[in-house]
């Protein structure tokens, strides 16, 4: 590959890292900033959470609605009205005067954001060969990851210098850079196809039909469970960390960064490991660590084991599992189809999130002054994740092999 090539490239994926590194960014910012919400809107932390969950929400539900915009009006115009209003809404967040309103802007701030994850994904199935999709997912976690290193640190100390209502106007900077680099470097991937029906049925017959294929259905549903352990750390992270175990907003940037750090460089390992094993495989024995990971993390808080630096160790060794999962769950998800890609990544990304919002708003629930609502489902989802992949592998391959014995009919019939 010419040079020319390789800095096309890297162009793209930087550009496309970035589109799916929104969701994130706009978390991990202002997590370290829950404390002082609270105190800025007269609330509590627990009510300041919730405005996680509603971001949830919208991330899910918003992708539903963008996956046929984007197989109608081509990738690039769904992204720019997206990005847009989630420009907007940042600023209605930044001029929030209770909680309410903030839980109610922040779900439109979603609703926005969320085009930049699903548009990234179809563009991968568009742009690049099915065989590298593993390995460029596993790059735009790179830069995805990028931001719970940054974002956190940055966000505790514009909050601690300027205030949180500062977080969202960086947010809105970020975005406006983006933009340009979708107009002067990002190509359109798919032209506009106006047979694409809106139409609620032929909607609803379109997300049917994709999730009736047992290869989605299978590492979508076991990526989306295994991936919800990360969200369940997002949310519970902050009430452990800063009032369990009394760190400064600071330090809990940092110790958010650390962890994250092992998110980025086992997603980069992927890349070698793929060299010597397939997917399915990586995803396997991968699990397997993470349950046992899992089971540790939840013991130690049952029994009061855990104290600030077990923790860390622990999960971030759970965390370092989802740089091997996520990447390989989402390109087998998506390897089945070139012609709707758009609406298998939508489709994709809400299973995800829907799954990721229950699991954060699950924490909030069962908040019981421990941190073994956080560890106790971080947990079950990789133990759920290991079941439903375990089943999942033995109904795709029963498929397969009935799919081989009628084609193997068909050509004998043929031959008569």
């Amino acid at each position: 590959m010419s040079k020319n090539k390789e800095q096309k490239k890297s162009r793209l994926i930087l550009i496309l890292g970035l589109l799916t590194a929104i969701g994130p960014l706009s978390i991990d910012m202002y997590l370290p900033a829950f404390p002082d919400i609270a105190r800025g809107l007269h609330t509590s932390v627990s009510s300041v959470m919730l405005s996680l969950s509603s971001f949830f929400i919208g991330i899910s539900v918003g992708q539903l609605i963008y996956g046929p915009l984007l197989e109608r009006f081509g990738r690039k115009k769904p992204l720019y009205f997206g990005l847009l209003l989630y420009a907007l809404s940042s600023a209605a967040c930044a001029t929030a005067v209770t909680v309410d309103t903030l839980i109610i802007f922040r779900l439109f701030q979603a609703l926005g954001g969320c085009v930049g994850m699903v548009a990234a994904r179809a563009m991968v199935r568009d742009l690049f060969d099915v065989k590298d999709n593993a390995k460029v997912f596993s790059t735009l976690m790179l830069v995805v990851a990028i931001s719970p290193i940054i974002a956190p640190t940055l966000g505790g100390y514009i909050t601690s210098l300027f205030g949180w209502r500062y977080i969202f106007g960086v947010l809105i900077v970020v975005i406006f850079f983006i933009i340009a680099g979708i107009y002067f470097l990002l190509p359109e991937s798919k032209k506009p196809d106006t047979s694409f029906s809106l139409k609620p049925s032929s909607i609803v017959k379109s997300y049917t039909s994709i999730i009736k294929n047992p290869q989605f259905g299978v590492y979508t549903f076991t990526g989306a469970v295994a991936y919800s352990g990360l969200y369940a750390y997002i949310s519970g992270s902050p009430y452990v960390f800063m009032v369990l175990f009394k760190v400064s907003e600071n330090y809990y940037s940092w110790i958010f960064a650390i962890i994250a750090a092992g998110l980025i460089g086992s997603s980069q390992f992927n890349n070698f490991m793929l060299r010597r094993f397939s997917s399915e495989n990586i995803i396997k024995i991968v699990l397997y660590i993470q349950n046992g990971v899992g089971i540790i993390l939840a013991v130690t808080s049952i029994f009061g084991l855990n104290n600030l630096y077990v923790t860390v160790i622990l999960i971030f060794m759970f965390l370092c599992c989802q740089g091997f999962i996520f990447p390989n769950a989402s390109a087998l998800s998506m390897a089945p189809f070139s012609q709707n890609a758009g609406s298998a990544s939508a489709l994709m990304g809400f299973i995800q999130m829907s799954i990721g919002a229950v699991m954060s708003a699950m924490v909030s629930v069962l908040q019981n002054g421990t941190s073994l609502p956080m560890t106790g489902i971080m947990a079950a989802c990789s133990i759920l994740a290991s079941i439903l992949f375990s089943f999942g592998r033995k109904i795709i391959v029963k498929k397969a092999s009935r799919t081989l014995v009628e084609e193997e009919d068909i050509e004998m019939i043929n031959t008569l």
